[in-house]
């Protein structure tokens, strides 16, 4: 009788286990960090788990990955159809909408001094000095974000 009990549950068990699994890939993704912007936090190759999502929840010096802008801060025209196609960034975000532009942000904005962060944009910046970021291309559209840095991998 419990072989009979085990048997019958098994299917069930193996198909609660490969739900996980396609969920834990859904939403969570391996990237790979290329460039210096992020010096001296995350190195060149290191590789980083990132939480899919939880845009409504971004919050200041939290690290996000985000799809590549196009000159004038615009978002990807013709966007690539999946993860592997696209190019990827990576920045800490300093100013969150309803936020003070910062002040070393305010040109690449466009920003008079005590201007905030408009709705549905962040302001992002690299912890390394040769980073390009919004003191160079403006805000960064919050659709643009693929996820947040949970931890490095490697």
């Amino acid at each position: 009788m419990q072989h009979l009990v085990i048997s019958l549950l098994s299917p069930a068990v193996v198909a609660a286990v490969v739900a996980g699994v396609v969920a834990a890939r859904r939403r969570f993704v391996v990237v790979r960090v290329a460039g210096t912007s992020m010096v001296p936090t995350y190195q060149p190759g290191d590789r980083v788990l990132i939480r899919r999502g939880g845009r409504a929840v971004l919050r200041r010096g939290q690290v996000v990955v985000f799809r590549r802008l196009q000159p004038g801060g615009a978002g990807s025209a013709g966007r690539a159809s999946g993860l592997r196609e696209t190019e990827w960034l990576i920045k800490r975000v300093a100013a969150m909408p309803g936020d003070r532009v910062p002040d070393q942000v305010a040109p690449g904005v466009r920003a008079s001094p005590g201007d905030v962060v408009p709705a549905g944009r962040l302001v992002v910046l690299g912890d390394g000095p040769t980073s390009r970021d919004s003191r160079h291309w403006g805000y960064l559209p919050v659709s643009e974000v693929l996820g947040v840095v949970i931890r490095r991998l490697s």
